[in-house]
């Protein structure tokens, strides 16, 4: 059983390539975990412990988040490498589910860039303390001081240096501790530490950045702020301070240093331990289903009985392979568990210490681990506990995909492996969906970007043998109103024997609060309570597929005000059938219109270039947002709708000479100009026909 006090649970989240996996390569190696270095890419044909897929190793990204466990300085570490792309937000959002504290890493040339904004809003949401690493300070430009100016400025961070760079760019030789006030060099290729005093030329810098940090931290500490005032402080008291206002999520420390080049990576370990919180500092609730979904504290207590979180699956050759985070009370090999959601129980068969993608046996698990478990039957997000009690644990935040692929096997082989792939897929990934068309009868996957799809199409031909013929990316647009319309309708039908018969009437309007909202305006007992649900479920029956061009119908507020009904021929299914006949009757007057996902869209890249990049955002239909140009960089944010948004990435390399990136994240559903609606209507028509022909 390890000392939970000296346990640490943390994430390493960023902008794409700021350097996470580098840094999570050099703390393994630090932490003797890993016995030689080896880089991103692969060069030397090895690659990052942590990017064990193949293909995360050929493209340099992450695509999967990675699990470890290292020991520093007698402190055990949990550690998740999460990837950068937006378009895996969801390994993202699950690793942060179940941390206690994350590094947040950005480059001290790019600074806070549009994938950190959105990384810090997932920090927020799970309130998960953060230290910052500057990153890339031997790169040129290097410019960390402006990098904590853009946490304050950009993020709302009251972020504090607590290290200095010793040189900068490529005279970058180590870090002033502002705590202890020593500099921290880092020589040889493994980058050990050496301890000196301050050289001299920094040592007003020093001074002047010291009285910054002890200002802002002794608003955490009476005790540091009388000391301070004295000239008496001492270090254990800044650590304490500083700890305590980092906890409270009020303060983000500062450390800086270059992954790559082995510096400033111990010291950012000592950091993790003396401001990041142990899992008995955070805290956890879970809801009691067994009294009305009530909260109740969970403590972080080995005695208590168990309570654990599924964050994560992942089938590999040996079957499923389940992440579990320990919130309260311990796990042995061999006992019970109780799944709350599907109220079974099962026996804890083989559990596991993950290190990448290579395990260790382990026959006991302590509050606070992060383990894993093989072949039980749950899904992601599943609450696990002791058979005495019946709790769960909030679920983690799913966005909605928002682009959508036809595919189709080659060939029989590739037939029967297509479900095998594509059923392992969905159950690991909340954001990759996928369903039958029932008009083309085509399969259809939907994920959150063109790399997101991209990736589990090539994982299918490499891990699946599966040939696939690949059709036109499809956008996930709605269909809304925009003028309310009466309805009026009424549903007989007479066959022998009880017949059916339903009226209602009532307003359809836009809603653009919600997708759906029904409101009962019955008075007087015209239409008997036991059918207002019925007309509620024709109305809903509805929104699945619109008739403009067969896709999902928001933004409507249906209100029922009259009706009749017969007290034989009624029935649950003659309401929901007039309830749907009067829909369609509103719906065709309620100028119906098609709306499309709008993006986000952020792209970097030189100053020479921005003219290109404008252009390139004008003739997709786009609207500038904001320019801003920093040290011969420029950045431009931008909205512009999805469906112009397919190639362009190979667009922007030409237009650049491959020198900017771009990133993009859904923001909102927008109108649908009248020509691009009407050239959707004329397909849709199109489809319909052919469906008919086919029949």
């Amino acid at each position: 059983m390890a000392n939970i006090a000296k346990m640490r649970n943390i994430g390493i989240s960023a902008h794409i390539d700021s350097g996470k996996t580098t840094l999570s390569e050099r703390i393994l190696f630090y932490c003797k975990k890993i016995h030689a270095i080896h880089e991103v890419k692969g060069k030397d044909g090895v690659g990052a412990t942590m990017d064990s897929m193949e293909l995360e190793r050929e493209r340099g990204i992450t695509i999967a988040s990675a699990a470890t466990n290292v020991c520093w300085k007698d402190h055990e570490i949990n550690l998740i490498d999460t990837p950068g792309h937006v378009d895996f937000t969801i390994e993202v959002e699950r690793a942060l589910r179940v941390l206690d504290g994350a590094i947040l890493v950005l480059c001290s040339v790019g600074g806070v860039q549009s994938q950190s904004i959105t990384v810090d809003r997932q920090l927020k949401r799970y309130k998960v303390p953060r230290l910052a690493f500057v990153n890339k300070c031997d790169r040129s430009g290097a410019n960390p001081f402006r990098v904590k100016n853009q946490l304050r400025e950009k993020l709302g961070h009251n972020a504090v240096m607590v290290q200095i760079p010793i040189g900068l760019e490529e005279k970058l030789e180590g870090v002033v501790d502002l705590v202890t006030m020593k500099a921290f060099y880092f020589d040889g290729k493994d980058g050990d530490v050496r301890e000196d005093e301050i050289p001299a030329d920094l040592q007003g810098q020093a001074k002047e950045m010291r009285d910054e940090m002890l200002d802002a931290v002794s608003m955490f500490s009476d005790e540091l702020a009388e000391a301070y005032l004295e000239g008496k402080e001492t270090v254990q008291q800044i650590k304490d301070a500083i700890r305590k206002g980092t906890l409270a999520l009020e303060l983000t420390p500062v450390f800086v240093g270059s992954a790559y080049k082995n510096k400033g990576i111990q010291k950012l370990l000592d950091g993790v331990i003396d401001y990041l919180p142990n899992p008995t500092e955070v805290p956890y609730e879970a809801h009691d289903m067994g009294k009305n979904g009530d909260t109740f504290p969970i403590k972080a207590d080995n005695n208590q009985p168990l309570v654990a979180l599924a964050f994560k699956l992942e089938d590999g050759q040996y079957g499923q392979l389940t992440y579990i985070r320990i919130y309260q009370g311990s796990m042995k090999k061999g006992s019970e568990v109780y799944n709350s959601r599907s109220g079974k129980t099962f026996k804890v068969g083989r559990l596991i210490r993950m290190h990448s993608n290579s395990m260790e046996d382990i026959s006991e698990a302590s509050c606070g681990d992060i383990v894993a478990l093989f072949g039980i039957d749950c899904a992601s997000g599943d609450t696990f506990c002791d058979s005495s009690l019946n709790v769960t644990m909030t679920k983690m935040y799913v966005p909605e995909p928002v682009i959508s692929l036809a595919i189709k096997p080659k060939d029989k082989k590739s037939e029967d492996n297509i479900s095998k792939a594509l059923n392992r897929f969905t159950k690991e990934d909340p954001t990759f969906k996928t369903y039958v068309d029932p008009e083309s009868n085509e399969t259809i996957i939907r994920g959150m970007g063109e790399l997101h799809l991209d990736v589990y199409i090539e994982r299918m031909r490499r891990e699946y043998k599966v040939e696939l013929e690949i059709g036109m990316p499809q956008v996930a647009y709605r269909e809304t109103i925009t003028q309310p319309a009466h309805f009026d309708y009424t549903h007989k039908k007479q066959t022998g024997g009880a017949g059916q018969f339903g009226r209602v009437a009532g307003t359809m309007e836009p809603n653009p609060e919600k997708d759906y909202e029904f409101v009962d305006k019955i008075k007087g007992g015209v239409i008997p309570n036991e059918y207002i649900p019925s007309c509620d479920k024709g109305f809903k029956s509805c929104l699945h597929k619109g008739k403009v061009i067969g896709f999902p119908i928001v933004g409507v507020r249906l209100s029922i005000d009259d009706g009749n009904f017969h007290p034989v021929d009624s029935s649950d299914i003659a309401f929901q059938q007039a309830a749907i006949g009067g829909f369609w009757q509103a719906f065709e007057k309620a100028k119906p219109e098609i709306l499309e996902p709008i993006m986000k869209v952020s792209i970097e890249g030189p100053v020479e270039f921005q003219g290109n990049i404008l252009g390139s955002v004008n003739q997709r239909r786009g609207v500038i947002i904001s320019t801003t140009e920093e040290s011969n960089f420029t950045r431009v944010d931008s909205e512009v709708p999805l469906s112009e948004m397919f190639g362009y990435s190979t667009v922007l390399r030409s237009l650049t000479q491959g020198k900017a990136e771009f990133t993009m994240e859904f923001l909102k559903y927008g109108k649908v100009p009248s020509s691009i609606a009407e050239e959707l209507k004329k397909e849709f028509q199109e489809k319909k026909n052919q469906a008919k022909k086919g029949k």
